[in-house]
């Protein structure tokens, strides 16, 4: 019975089919006439005559279809196919971090594969997540709309939304997300923060998937060097003491099922870029997620920051951002450590400067003394901030997992002559 539902009025298809069944019947009459060699010629027009109405007929039922599907992105079809036939096949690739800096690696590598899982911070306190989180005990949803909004494949309105932030001073709204809000919603509706964001996910169109990397409600703990602590990731980001230990409370969470099954099944793993004491560390803090880190075959790669962080990181070198990340968990968590060797334009060090912010320095012979692979490149854009460029990052990740395949097939085939020979 569904069949007949083709042919009921205003569906905008019996035509094209009439047209279709036409163009076939005229294609099975020409090559009939192309036998007799007299009516050749005109056997061969009909062909073609026929073949054009069956490809005209296709191509309206197709587009009478994808423009009640996808009413607004009808134009958009081959995009559609490529993403569904080409990305589906990319390279699984697990991007781990929060804030700002995940969200630039993820809108270049949404372009290569929709493979992606983020693996996203929750130990923000300030804002309208910090807000959100004290007053209904929930996760705070700031860094993972941040990465569902990079990830998204939907109307640009609808990215904008999710980013709208209310303004009115006074208000009960001022501050506050419409994503972070709308976050709330979902968590409230489905029962379940993990349901919350793959229903956000899918009212986005992501490409790939985000996950926290841990349902507890976590804190950060700052330890300095004169024995005082400072607790909160917004206070850490202020503090101008130096951090000489970075702590997770409670120190028995666990990272969710998704996040460790993403980093078993992972192609490659890219950790940054990002704050390293408030976004990069307080997930590899989460000992079973660092256990699985470690134990990865895949290249794990860190994107280390083009510029020091105002009270977190100054002074830091490229070696003290790795060294930092090692003592807090452990050696084999890495594999390659990429450091920017771009030039940044004058005018830039000096906003900057006001900020207290200065380019990481390189020292790069002391990063590979551990064994670690060092990549020096540039893969920055400096417009009106400095950033990386996702482009180049996403190139580089695919290089790097390309050349890791090659050398895992080249011992592979070593292997199996060895035994063969044997």
């Amino acid at each position: 019975m569904g069949m007949f539902k083709w042919l009921y009025p205003g569906m905008r298809i019996k035509r094209w089919v009439l047209l279709c069944s036409f163009g076939i019947i005229l294609c099975s009459m020409g090559f009939v006439l192309t036998i007799t060699e007299a009516q050749r010629t005109s056997g061969s027009l009909i062909v073609l005559l026929g073949t054009g109405m069956v490809a005209v007929a296709i191509r309206k039922i197709i587009k009478s279809v994808v423009t009640v599907l996808l009413p607004q992105r009808e134009g958009e079809l081959v995009n559609i196919m490529y993403q569904r036939r080409y990305l589906d096949r990319g390279p699984r690739i697990v991007a781990i971090g929060g804030g700002s800096g995940l969200a630039v690696l993820l809108r270049g590598l949404k372009e290569a594969t929709t493979n992606i899982t983020a693996v996203v911070t929750v130990a923000d306190d300030g804002g309208s997540s910090g807000r959100l989180r004290s007053q209904f005990n929930i996760p705070p949803p700031g860094d993972i709309r941040n990465c569902l909004v990079a990830l998204a494949d939907a109307e640009p309105m609808m990215s904008d939304l999710f980013q709208f932030r209310f303004q009115e001073s006074g208000s009960e709204f001022e501050g506050h997300n419409f994503g972070n809000l709308f976050i709330l919603a979902m968590l409230k509706v489905t029962g379940d923060f993990e349901k919350a964001i793959k229903a956000s996910s899918r009212v986005l169109a992501i490409r790939g998937r985000v996950v926290p990397s841990t349902l507890k409600r976590v804190a950060l703990t700052a330890r300095h060097p004169d024995g005082t602590e400072t607790e909160g990731e917004t206070n850490i980001s202020k503090t101008r003491n130096k951090i000489e230990r970075l702590l997770l409370k409670p120190q028995n969470c666990m990272a969710t099922e998704d996040a460790l099954a993403a980093v078993q099944a992972a192609d490659a793993i890219v950790i940054g870029p990002g704050s390293l004491y408030t976004s990069i560390l307080p997930n590899l803090l989460i000992d079973d997620l660092a256990v699985a880190l470690a134990r990865s075959p895949a290249p794990k790669i860190y994107i280390c920051n083009a510029m020091t962080q105002p009270h977190e990181t100054d002074r830091f070198s490229a070696f003290d951002h790795v060294n930092t990340i090692v003592e807090h968990t452990r050696p084999e968590i890495l594999s390659h450590v990429v450091v920017n060797s771009g030039r940044i334009p004058a005018h830039m060090l000096k906003k900057y400067e006001l900020e207290e912010a200065h380019p990481v320095t390189l020292d790069t012979a002391r990063i590979a003394s551990l064994g670690y692979t060092v990549i020096e490149t540039d893969i920055i854009t400096s417009t009106d901030m400095v950033r990386h460029n996702p482009r180049r990052l996403t190139k580089l990740v695919l290089d790097i997992i390309v050349a890791s395949k090659k050398r895992h097939a080249e011992k592979e085939k070593k292997k199996n002559s060895y035994v063969k020979t044997a």
